[in-house]
């Protein structure tokens, strides 16, 4: 009898299509309303993230970027949620969603300060509703939580997005966010981008439960679980999610099925020590690209022409950034002691002088 009960539970989150492999439309009731301009600048921002993905791993091998997170796999996951927000959205992310950030309006000289670890980096420009990429697995779903209630409490028809790894479903702040969030029914929508791996570890050794997004039944709010590998997919249960929120209904859990292909980050993980040649074909033969480009050219809104100007406009603007980024100056100690408190207390005072001293020298 309980083993019947979950598993009724677990057949109701089934995975969600709209563009199968093919680039053939699958699922027409869940089309999203998207005019060919929106259709288009998605394949671009797709191209554009998959190059900067390419390039920022050749950088961090020169040495010329520090902390990184590859995308590669993940780009409708990524860029259909946030293209089904608004500007005057809140965007929570994590460490993997900086391409999030820069369409959300990040300069990406910014983000590669982000990446060397320049306080700068950290920085959002004025209009631009979001908070540093969170290292600390599944913090912002909590920060989250109370930037969607507080949202919710002056009135404002915006939401607070937020993601995090399968991995970060099996952290205690994911449980508390999503139940506060659904306790208050706070302006959010919670992303779960299960890409099949919390850096070696598979999803199905992380949890019991056959799905991430079963977990909203205990806050007592919507999961859904998705093709994470469609855009169009990703962007209708985003958006559908948001209007939900901004009408007074609550939060939503979203499960974006998706796959990395390059390691978890560049700090020395090997993925073939834990995942086969055969789970990689069988996944780069879902590529999100493949199967939009396939739609678009279908429909005849994009060409082999279209793409290489992508590629050869991402490549100049990473080139004019990274050059942006080095000219930025050197962070000293005591840049980060200024800003850490708005007076300092007595023991950074004698600090701060200290190395004063040291930087003049």
């Amino acid at each position: 009898m309980l083993k019947n009960s979950i598993e009724d539970i677990e057949n109701q989150f089934e995975i969600i299509q709209i563009l199968n492999e093919e680039g053939e439309i699958v699922n027409k009731e869940e089309m999203p309303d998207l005019s060919d301009d929106d259709l288009k600048e998605l394949m671009r921002r797709m191209v554009y993230t998959r190059v900067l993905d390419q390039r920022s791993i050749a950088l961090n091998r020169q040495g010329r970027l520090g902390f990184y997170a590859p995308t590669a796999g993940q780009e409708a996951s990524q860029l259909g949620s946030q293209f089904a927000i608004e500007k005057e959205d809140y965007l929570l992310p994590a460490y993997r969603d900086v391409p999030q950030l820069i369409w959300q309006g990040l300069p990406l000289s910014k983000a590669f300060l982000f990446s060397r670890g320049h306080f700068k980096g950290n920085q959002m420009p004025e209009g631009v509703n979001a908070m540093s990429p969170q290292i600390i697995i599944g913090a912002q779903y909590i920060q989250a939580a109370g930037v969607g209630l507080g949202l919710k409490k002056r009135g404002e028809k915006a939401i607070a997005i937020t993601y995090t790894g399968d991995g970060g479903a099996s952290q205690g702040d994911f449980y508390e966010g999503i139940n506060f969030a659904g306790a208050y029914k706070a302006n959010n929508v919670f992303v779960v981008q299960n890409n099949q791996f919390a850096i070696s570890v598979p999803v199905e050794k992380q949890s019991a439960a056959n799905t991430v997004a079963q977990k909203s039944v205990a806050a007592g709010i919507p999961g859904v679980r998705v093709d994470g590998m469609d855009v169009l997919a990703v962007y209708k249960a985003v958006r559908d999610a948001r209007e939900r929120a901004i009408n007074g209904e609550g939060p939503s859990l979203i499960e974006t099925v998706t796959y990395r292909y390059g390691p978890h980050t560049m700090a020395g993980d090997d993925p073939t020590r834990y995942r086969t040649e055969e789970l990689d074909d069988e996944w780069e033969k879902k590529d999100p690209l493949i199967r939009f480009r396939k739609y678009l050219e279908a429909k005849g809104l994009w060409s082999e022409e279209e793409e290489n100007k992508t590629i050869e406009t991402a490549k100049e603007e990473i080139k004019a950034a990274i050059k942006e980024a080095d000219g930025v100056e050197k962070q000293k100690v005591t840049d980060l002691i200024s800003i850490m408190h708005e007076e300092l207390p007595a023991n950074l005072k004698e600090q701060m002088e200290e190395y004063k001293e040291k930087e003049s020298k």
